[in-house]
């Protein structure tokens, strides 16, 4: 297969060509111009050497009277005098014209003759009624193909000299515009060859639209370096949470068969097994959820959701009484976001269960539901985009353990877990909600007091059009 012919080089004839294309261009032009200049200013001196003769003329009793300062010639121009039936009384024209050409007044043409051409130009001055003179002006027209031929013979003279220059030119152009290209490329190579992601192309000096690009190229490679980092952490942490319980189901396999004496020790291996596979299970099915968000394969069906009902069906039905917790609520009525219902659902459950799972015995969880109007905060260690306008909150707040307070930018981390909550929950909860949040453009944030409970707040932009459509 042919190699590609580089851009320098196809940039370079690119020029080329049109600058050789350019100068044809101009060579037509001055040709045309520069008969159209001779006719003009040929013309021109004509009237102007006619009109400064004219007054030297005049008749006498029907007698031309010539006078001293009349000029048969001057200003490459023939002054030729006519009598008024077309008579020639007095003047010579140049050599081939034929004096017996028609007169017309003040009619500028050209006329052929032999060998050459003629431009012309003819007044009546009357004298009387009846009576005056014709005074013509003769100029010889230049030799246009000897002045072609001279302008054809400069110009190919001055073309190859011309589009040399333009060539090399054009090729210095072309490398110092694309130096900063080559220099992208190899920066790229030299990253994806040494795998080292944490180099930057950085081309502060260049122009703005390499720099742009070079940019662009540099949010890449930031962009691959923290998502290869999360799928390093992640796989560290997923292969770390399966670890123990794959342990567990072992050891106990292991027991029972050396020392599975009755049927109450297989139940009891069995019981600790099914608790185990459900937890590894309810991990897996965790990690496919965010990674489906992560990845896009879960698409979102965005409409109109009444976050007020929504909370008050989810408030109901996890108001089971386990751990003697119960759940109140304080909803406003007709609070409407625009967000898919089924990943908005799950993001507050996971909200209601974690306050379930961390509060204490007895104790009391409380839902709200309002529109706060203005601008909402971006919450430490959630995602999530500053806006303005109205939002929607919804804070789910309990009275348990709490969380400290140098743990309350780690707990949206996958697999956090805070030390005295380590043996329950897989720790991707929270991490989840603030995934959700983050797809709705929204942010969550969380506030704790150790040892009196926390507080978690969701905010989301409100959909105005929903709120008008149910009135």
């Amino acid at each position: 297969m042919r190699r590609p012919l580089s851009i320098k080089l196809k940039l370079t004839l690119w020029i080329t060509g049109f600058m050789t294309l350019t100068a044809l261009a101009c060579l037509g032009v001055i040709m045309v111009l520069r008969g159209r200049v001779a006719r003009y200013e040929a013309f021109h001196t004509l009237n102007l050497t006619l009109r400064a003769n004219i007054p030297e003329l005049s008749m006498d009793s029907g007698r031309l009277v010539i006078s001293q300062d009349f000029t048969f010639y001057a200003n490459d121009v023939y002054l030729l005098i006519y009598n008024k039936k077309g008579a020639l009384l007095a003047g010579q024209g140049p050599p081939a014209f034929s004096v017996e050409t028609p007169l017309e007044s003040g009619i500028a043409k050209s006329v052929s003759g032999e060998d050459e051409g003629f431009f012309i130009l003819d007044f009546w001055i009357p004298s009387g009624w009846e009576d005056g003179v014709w005074l013509r002006g003769v100029m010889k027209s230049p030799d246009n193909r000897r002045v072609f031929g001279n302008i054809f013979t400069v110009f190919f003279i001055a073309a190859p000299l011309f589009l040399l220059c333009a060539s090399g030119g054009g090729y210095l152009i072309a490398r110092r515009a694309l130096a900063p290209i080559v220099g992208i490329g190899e920066a790229a190579g030299s990253i994806s060859g040494g795998q080292d992601l944490t180099r930057r192309i950085c081309l502060p000096s260049a122009s703005r639209e390499v720099s742009e690009l070079a940019n662009a190229f540099d949010c890449m490679f930031e962009r691959l370096e923290q998502s290869f980092e999360a799928e390093k952490r992640f796989t560290s942490d997923a292969s770390h949470e399966l670890r123990t319980p794959v342990s567990v189901i072992l050891a106990q396999c292991d027991y029972v068969k050396k020392h599975g004496d009755t049927l109450e020790e297989y139940e009891e291996a069995v019981e600790v097994i099914g608790r185990q596979a459900r937890r590894m299970s309810l991990l897996i099915e965790r990690l496919l959820d965010m990674a489906r968000l992560d990845l896009g394969t879960q698409k979102m069906k965005t409409e109109a959701v009444d976050l007020s009902r929504m909370a008050s069906v989810l408030c109901q039905e996890l108001d089971t009484g386990d751990r003697g917790i119960s759940i109140t609520s304080e909803i406003q009525d007709g609070v409407f976001i625009q967000g898919d219902p089924f990943l908005i659902s799950r993001a507050v459950s996971n909200l209601m269960e974690n306050a379930r799972k961390y509060g204490k015995e007895g104790g009391q969880i409380r839902v709200k539901v309002s529109v706060c109007e203005g601008e909402g905060r971006k919450p430490s260690g959630a995602g999530g985009r500053k806006g303005s306008g109205a939002v929607a909150v919804l804070q789910v707040e309990d009275d348990g353990i709490g969380i400290a307070s140098e743990d309350l930018d780690k707990i949206w981390q996958r697999f956090y877990q805070a030390e005295e909550s380590r043996q329950s929950g897989l720790g991707l909860g929270l991490a989840m909600v603030r995934q959700i949040v983050g797809l709705h453009r929204g942010t969550v944030r969380a506030e704790s007091v150790r040892g009196q409970g926390s507080c978690f707040t969701l905010m989301l932009p409100v959909d105005r059009c929903g709120i008008l459509n149910n009135k």
